[in-house]
């Protein structure tokens, strides 16, 4: 059939508008297909930016699951403050858009049990902390938490890299199992030896002198005993107060480590001896010496006549209600627990003494991960690298590079708990302590090159800030006392003595742990000697004792395990 001339233009007049919109559509489709494409591909190198570098911030905000260790008095945050919403969370929110949500809280003193229970029911939250060796054993055996090797290479700043490497291979490979990181390790910072702080106020009234020895400071805590200092009526005076553990840790005061180290001894640690064999600290005859001294110090009411029956917050008390004038402690102990009494009388003035400068140690003394804090993450979460991001913002970016994270760095001069922190550890240099107060110092008091706040970092102008406080305020707060005390009278002493902190060996997994019965043992032993109940010859056969039930077996084990390692 043949088109007239008006149908056949009509017919290819419709075919060209036909085509036309099928073009137009069919670039319309392509354009916004590009257009979705190109969303899709910059969302994913986000997620993927996020997911594979320490500071990456997600394109949404990701909620994680917690397990947090609190502490007490909601870890003296801020009013109105809580461990969902402070300083910290609100700046992780804005760096990494980040956003805790805490489904499991311990103290620290029940932490570790609540966690079991916990593990037992497999109800594991996304992160957590992990305080104790068994579990953390117990979690990798299991294939309850996830492997962070590739996240502590991807998401773990250099810096922080840098701090993990100041302690040797040892602290990382405490994490690790067949090769692999599974926990994030809290980096253990010298906290230095411990100094007797003594009232100074009270050395003043009576006309006493800055002791130079151990011996000189026992003469003054005699004078106080003498003068009834801190007693009222119808109270005894309390002379050094000393926890009946006798021996301390790193997050403990009121032991009596510097009395048995004058006599190089070193109870309740394996040490090597000068004969090179491994042996347990509280066999020795050092030992057996300086337990003799202190039954000396008891005998004179110098030793606090009831320290047998002290606990730790009843000795806090004996110290905040102005009781005693003199206990052994490390240098934050302005922080924890002088700054509560200070508030109530700011006539209380402390001071702390370095009197251990010239012991020498003279054995090898062997170090244990197994008291270590751990951070994990369970297995099948979806962003097991949160954990490692979290590090490189508290510990790194925060401190050294960040010019909005004044809020959060203010948290260290108002002595605001580390539980306050999502993840309850901290990652510094080895040298950390000596570092910031040489720093500080350098600015507060002009010394060496022509440095300002501007050259510290953020943690170092913080107390800096504190210190300058002190300083000049004509009614410091109590924060800047003891700021002051802690980072320039304290670990002052140490940066003058030119403390070094001795090299650590570890133990490694070679099972040092010592079981309840010979602990009960030992501290029942140690005592009754001290309280003079039993002679200083008893120690041999406490010795006798502790071998045959179950120490000579424990010891072998020890040996072996360090002879393997």
């Amino acid at each position: 059939m043949r088109l007239s001339l008006g149908k056949t233009v009509v017919f290819l007049s419709t075919i060209l508008s036909l085509a036309l919109l099928t073009g137009c559509s069919l670039g319309t489709a392509e354009m916004e297909k590009t257009d979705i494409d190109v969303l899709s591909e910059k969302s994913s190198k986000s997620w993927e930016q996020a997911e594979t570098t320490p500071l990456g911030k997600y394109p949404e905000l990701v909620t994680y699951t917690l397990g947090q260790m609190k502490g007490a008095n909601n870890s003296n945050l801020p009013d109105g403050q809580t461990y969902e919403d402070n300083a910290y969370t609100r700046y992780l929110k804005k760096t990494l858009n980040i956003q805790n949500k805490n489904v499991f809280m311990e103290s620290e003193e029940r932490y570790d049990e609540a966690l079991n229970i916990q593990v037992k029911d497999r109800n594991l939250p996304d992160i957590f902390l992990v305080s104790d060796r068994e579990t953390l054993e117990e979690l990798v055996e299991n294939d309850l938490i996830e492997d962070l090797t590739e996240v502590y290479k991807s998401c773990a700043s250099d810096k922080i890299k840098e701090m993990y490497e100041s302690y040797g291979e040892e602290l990382l490979a405490s994490g690790t199992f067949d090769g692999k990181l599974y926990a994030l390790p809290e980096t253990a910072i010298d906290d230095g030896p411990q100094l007797l702080w003594l009232r100074r106020d009270w050395m003043e009234q009576l006309g006493l002198k800055k002791p130079k020895t151990l011996e000189e400071a026992f003469s003054v805590i005699r004078a106080f005993q003498e003068n009834r200092m801190g007693a009222e009526d119808g109270e005894d005076p309390v002379g050094l107060v000393c926890d009946p553990r006798l021996v301390g840790t790193v997050s403990t005061s009121y032991s009596v480590d510097s009395v048995f180290e004058k006599f190089g001894a070193y109870p309740q640690q394996w040490i090597e001896n000068a004969d090179g064999e491994i042996v347990y600290g509280s066999l020795t005859e050092e030992t057996k010496e300086a337990l003799g001294y202190l039954r000396a110090l008891y005998r004179q009411g110098i030793l606090d006549s009831d320290f047998a029956l002290r606990a730790q917050n009843n000795i806090r008390d004996l110290v905040v209600n102005g009781k005693c004038g003199a206990f052994f402690g490390l240098w934050w102990t302005p922080n924890n627990p002088l700054m509560d009494e200070y508030r109530k009388n700011k006539e209380a003035d402390w001071e702390p003494y370095y009197l251990t400068a010239d012991v020498k140690r003279t054995v090898e003394v062997y170090s244990t991960f197994r008291d270590n804090k751990y951070v994990v993450v369970r297995k099948g979460y979806e962003h097991p690298e949160i954990a490692m991001k979290i590090l490189s913002v508290l510990f790194d970016h925060s401190r050294y590079e960040a010019e909005d994270a004044d809020e959060m760095n203010t948290y260290f001069a108002l002595n605001v708990d580390p539980t306050a922190r999502p993840l309850m550890i901290n990652v510094d240099y080895n040298e950390a302590t000596y570092i910031v107060t040489k720093h500080i110092r350098e600015v507060l008091y002009s010394l060496g090159d022509e440095k300002t706040r501007e050259d510290l970092s953020a943690i170092e102008a913080s107390y800096f800030d504190a210190c300058k406080e002190y300083l000049e305020a004509e009614v410091p707060s109590v924060e800047a006392w003891a700021a002051y005390k802690s980072r320039i009278s304290a670990v002052g002493l140490l940066v003058d003595a030119n403390y070094r902190a001795p090299e650590k060996k570890y133990l490694g997994d070679g099972d040092g742990e010592i079981p309840q019965t010979l602990r009960l043992l030992e501290k029942n032993a140690f005592i009754q000697i001290i309280m003079g109940r039993m002679p200083v010859s008893s120690f041999d056969s406490f010795v006798e004792d502790w071998y045959r039930k179950g120490g000579d077996s424990l010891t072998e084990r020890v040996r072996e395990g360090l002879v393997d390692s």
